[in-house]
């Protein structure tokens, strides 16, 4: 069997290393933001780096108990599932149309295309740029915020330009608006600091884990056991009468 290889970190007898880093060092004197940025990129984060990184965590941490992976993590933990089964169940939530429109987002932003091209490309296969639009926002008020944080930290670059120049491609095709949303900035902004777009999901599951979490104690401390939907009220049945 060959061997197993890693360039994540080493564990001998006398110490730790994450990444050439001794661990005892990295914890008196780094922020788990900074882990994080030094375990996926391999390098510890400039200061601006390590402010927009933690912004962006912290714009994706929670959105409330209606998304999918909230309302999974939830269910099944009013099973009597573990805590980290029911952890682990939001997170198997997450997919194409609830966060991993980063990864589709990131990918697109660092492709060779131009904005313009990328719009009349995804409208010609009748298909939702991924990043782009929001069911109750027209302008992401979270967008906003990391825009304006980005720019003062001077991590405003090209895939965040390049975003926000499809966002008005799109508008203009669309003949409405269709805002950045947290997928698409993040995605941007992840680009703008040199991640490659395969990792891009793994930072709204580092982020949303706290949230999942929550929302798991919550529902194990304060609720019944055994959700179960409630017919006429929460669900209706549309199949054949009794044949």
């Amino acid at each position: 069997m060959e061997r197993w290889k890693t360039d994540i970190s080493y564990s001998s007898e006398t110490e730790t290393l994450i990444r050439g880093y001794n661990l005892e060092s990295l914890l008196k004197n780094r922020t788990f933001t900074e882990m994080i940025f030094l375990l996926l990129k391999g390098e510890l984060p400039s200061k601006s780096q390590t402010i927009v990184l933690d912004s962006m965590l912290v714009a994706s941490a929670e959105h409330g108990i209606a998304p999918p992976s909230a309302t999974s993590a939830r269910l099944v933990a009013s099973g009597g599932a573990a805590f980290n089964a029911a952890v682990a169940a939001g997170i198997l939530a997450l997919g194409e149309f609830h966060g991993g429109a980063i990864e589709g987002c990131a990918r697109i932003l660092q492709e060779d295309k131009k904005p313009k091209d990328i719009v009349d490309e995804f409208k010609s296969l009748g298909k939702r740029i991924p990043g782009f639009g929001h069911k109750i926002y027209t302008e992401d008020p979270r967008t906003i915020s990391l825009i304006a944080i980005a720019k003062k930290q001077k991590i405003f670059g090209k895939f965040t330009k390049k975003a926000l120049e499809i966002e008005k491609e799109l508008e203009e095709s669309a003949g409405k608006k269709l805002c950045l949303n947290i997928d698409g900035i993040v995605a941007a902004l992840l680009s703008d600091m040199g991640f490659d777009w395969r990792l891009a999901n793994g930072f709204f599951v580092i982020a949303r884990a706290p949230g999942l979490v929550a929302h798991v104690y919550e529902e194990k401390t304060r609720e019944k056991p055994f959700r179960r939907l409630e017919e006429g009220k929460d669900y209706e049945y549309t199949g054949h009468k009794r044949r």
